[in-house]
């Protein structure tokens, strides 16, 4: 009798421990993907990426337990190629001038926007009317990045070729090209150059920013067809951290509006 009922205890010890665990074995992992793109993604190789992105996948993760959001790193020119081949099941802030419309996805519009600007020196008698001429002017620019003035061709010999421009990884190095009179203009993305100009308010006056952009971010989320997460239920999990008044100020901190 002892061990029939020390062996019901077993059992009934091991289905508790199975009803306890059920939550996490039903939770599915979404890898989301993630290149060095600031201020939306800093270092995501590193064991502490920063960025917009990697705190918004916090969030979510907190928000809810039927999705773990996992950051997976990938490059600016391999990402595409990534999310076709399964590499990873999401990738977030893309906008639609970036050529994905061939890539198999699904896409969400994010309704989020930024921009890229021009940004020269300043200088005695030089105004906006600068930036209506970029040709024979030296840029500074991102490597990988898609540019209006360019017809967003981001091969790196025509952008050298055609505007003489030096391509770099760091919006920091060009913007401290341009400070040195080694650049005559740089294109930076807007919110990040307003949290430089926050960290760096010395050099803020030392900038001149064009009212016009080179292009509009409409950032968009695209989906591994077949993955794990459908964008309608993506935009759920959007609309619930912004209903908990989470998102708005997430993307306020990176010079962003809410959707």
């Amino acid at each position: 009798m002892r061990c029939s009922l020390r062996a019901r205890y077993g059992v009934l010890l091991v289905a508790l421990s199975l009803l306890m665990i059920q939550p996490l074995a039903a939770e599915l992992r979404v890898g989301v993907g993630a290149y060095h793109f600031p201020p939306y993604v800093m270092k995501p190789e590193s064991a502490s990426p920063g960025g917009l992105l990697p705190e918004l996948l916090v969030a979510l993760n907190r928000l809810q337990g039927d999705y773990r959001f996992e950051l997976v790193a990938t490059s600016v020119t391999r990402r595409y190629r990534d999310l076709e081949s399964g590499r990873f099941d999401l990738i977030l802030f893309e906008s639609p001038s970036w050529g994905w419309q061939d890539v198999e996805h699904n896409a969400l519009d994010l309704r989020i926007e930024d921009a890229e600007v021009y940004v020269a020196r300043v200088e005695s008698g030089r105004d906006q009317s600068y930036f209506d001429q970029l040709k024979g002017k030296r840029m500074a620019l991102y490597s990988g990045y898609h540019y209006g003035f360019a017809d967003f061709n981001a091969d790196q010999q025509f952008l050298a070729q055609e505007f003489g421009a030096v391509l770099t990884y760091s919006h920091d190095s060009n913007l401290a090209m341009l400070l040195r009179g080694r650049a005559d203009i740089a294109v930076i993305t807007r919110s990040y150059l307003q949290l430089y100009q926050d960290r760096h308010p010395e050099r803020a006056a030392a900038l001149l920013v064009s009212q016009r952009a080179d292009q509009l971010y409409q950032h968009h989320a695209l989906f591994r067809r077949n993955g794990p997460l459908e964008p309608d239920r993506f935009a759920g999990l959007m609309k619930r951290l912004d209903e908990q008044g989470q998102l708005e100020p997430l993307l306020r901190r990176y010079h962003l509006l809410a959707p």
